[in-house]
């Protein structure tokens, strides 16, 4: 394809997803009391873009599971999904297994949250947005704010992959080289033109908007999947024999090793990203909340199923190559590609800008609703708050443009991030756990905040041991230095996430977190007592809460009391 039409998907692909969002907004009717959250101005009904504050933040109770199942989908799902499994399909020594285990590692948080989805939403109060807000209700200011840096930091390097991932795309497709410097403007120009976009149409219409517009992406993303799948496998050239299949169909221990790795190392992350938590909110009620999770499965799985399935065609149709390494792995989709009419290459582009699109409004909207109920809380009215959603929209997307433009490998990237969610993951979700269980005592915040603290620690030691001092990408340059370049993970092994040295960090930091966890909540309890219980700074709404409790109980015991003496007069009268 030649540059200027490459543009012109672009252009026109991102006009059309902001007119949806644009319709979903501005003419799609709201009822008026969602829950009793959505401030309306007009009649019976408004619409999105009229809605309060809260709504425009969470489209509390509007989605339904066919809805929800759509959104999560296509706002998990990203550019990247082109290179990950691919990856893995076209290096043999992984092959099955690996591809199997991302596969299932990518659909499992849903999973996850359609279990204990309810109970968060429960324990978070009414007027939450995200698991940041669990984090508050539960524990503290103190866990909040880890809970926000770690959720931050794994969203903002989301974006970074996906604008590295539909840059690189857009570039290898206009055959231009991605590392070279005469490229960048146009591969910046994609970049900012998604995020200009994106922020726009979020801009407008807030998460409702983006829910809306997941669902069309996801529409189109799997209508151009089962095109291109048939595509490829009938085009001539990349047809194999089953001979040529089984060399890259392989069942290995490295294979096993890799997705493990995966199944921990997704999941972790997956439960920090909070756009699939904000979707817990936009449930209409739990019924929808589990069935709009669960049914979400079987496209993730299925989708990244697809894509190993294409990198193990790509090896079988020319295996020496990759074996030599004159041709990469992660680019082996590509590789099949290659045959195909240029038509076909545009709707490869029409697919991957629709999977970076969906993926970064709703990180966008995830980064934004972090902070969304102090916004809501230290602002006066609803418009104020977007126009704080606003700025910070510009805030976080123009660094992760500049970011974008450095080219690291997407893979470390997310690795990176996956790690530092492992350290903190169970010392936030074993805040589900309100009364002790035996001898385990349930997480103070002070415990779950030393947990955390001794898992990064864990990791360092971990690099200590394995004698790590600096990290280097698959062309040798140093990318990291010190003892915390050991969350790269560059463990020199056949890919970046395989081999036993990344599997057990990955298996033996959640564990060291959660040991710790209860284990400094045991020693909280023992000298603070049911102080203890209580946030370190009596900021948590728990407390709060706690003392409405108290009193409710107090007010109900003496209505008690009195209804009981009262039934116990008249019976006495009456005998």
């Amino acid at each position: 394809m030649n540059v200027g039409g490459t543009y012109a998907i672009l252009y026109c692909v991102m006009i059309a997803f902001t007119l949806v969002a644009f319709i979903a907004s501005s003419f799609i009717p709201v009822p008026e009391a969602v829950g009793n959250f959505l401030v309306a101005s007009h009649g019976k009904t408004t619409v999105a873009s009229d809605a309060g504050g809260d709504f425009y933040m969470s489209a509390r109770n509007s989605a339904n599971a066919r809805t929800i199942s759509m959104s999560f989908f296509a706002g998990g799902m990203g550019a990247w999904v082109v290179y990950s499994n691919t990856e893995l399909g076209a290096t043999p020594q992984i092959s099955w297994f690996g591809i199997l285990g991302y596969s299932a590692a990518s659909g499992l948080p849903a999973i996850v949250i359609a279990i204990i989805g309810p109970k968060v939403k429960e324990m978070s109060g009414e007027n939450a947005f995200t698991v940041i807000d669990f984090a508050y209700a539960r524990f503290g200011r103190v866990m909040q704010l880890l809970v926000s840096c770690v959720s931050i930091l794994y969203m903002f390097i989301f974006i970074v992959a996906e604008l590295t991932s539909v840059a690189n795309v857009y570039a290898l497709l206009v055959d231009k080289a991605t590392f070279e410097g005469q490229n960048l403007d146009y591969t910046t120009h994609i970049a900012v033109v998604v995020v200009v976009f994106t922020i726009f149409y979020t801009s407008v219409g807030g998460l409702p908007a983006s829910i809306i517009t997941d669902k069309v992406q996801a529409v189109i993303v799997i209508i151009l999947m089962i095109i291109l799948f048939f595509a490829v496998v009938l085009t001539p050239e990349n047809r194999i024999t089953p001979e040529q299949f089984s060399l890259a169909s392989n069942a290995t221990v490295d294979g096993v090793m890799a997705g493990v790795t995966l199944i921990i190392a997704v999941l972790c992350a997956e439960l920090f990203n909070q756009p699939n938590w904000q979707r817990v909110w936009a449930a209409e009620d739990n019924s929808a909340l589990r069935r709009g999770y669960l049914y979400a499965f079987p496209f993730i799985f299925l989708t990244m199923l697809f894509f190993g399935i294409m990198g193990m065609i790509a090896y079988g149709k020319d295996s020496e190559s990759y074996d030599s390494f004159d041709k990469l792995a992660y680019l082996s989709f590509f590789d099949l590609l290659a045959p195909l009419h240029p038509f076909w290459h545009g709707l490869v582009l029409i697919l991957v800008t629709a999977f970076c699109a969906s993926s970064i409004d709703s990180l966008q909207i995830g980064i934004v609703g972090v902070f969304n109920k102090d916004i809501l809380r230290y602002t006066s009215n609803g418009s104020t708050g977007k126009w704080i959603s606003r700025f910070l929209l510009l805030l976080v997307n123009i660094p992760a443009i500049i970011l974008s433009t450095k080219r690291y490998d997407v893979i470390p990237l997310f690795l990176v991030a996956d790690l530092v969610c492992a350290t903190t993951v169970l010392p936030l979700f074993l805040g589900l756990m309100k009364d002790d269980w035996g001898f385990l005592k349930a997480p103070t915040e002070l415990g779950s905040f030393l947990g955390a603290i001794c898992a990064i620690g864990g990791v360092l030691v971990n690099g200590k041991i394995l004698n790590f001092t600096e990290a280097t990408n698959w062309m040798g340059d140093v990318i990291a230095k010190g003892p915390f370049s050991y969350f790269w993970l560059t463990n020199g092994d056949i890919c970046a996430l395989c081999g036993p040295k990344t599997m057990i960090t990955f298996i033996v930091t959640p564990l060291v977190g959660g040991f710790f966890t209860f284990f400094f909540s045991a020693l909280d309890m023992a000298i603070r007592g049911d102080a203890a219980k209580k946030s370190l700074f009596g900021l948590a709404e728990t407390n709060a809460v706690e003392e409405k409790i108290v009193d409710v109980d107090v007010d109900v015991e003496k209505e008690v009391k009195v209804e009981v003496d009262i039934e116990a007069k008249i019976l006495e009268e009456t005998a």
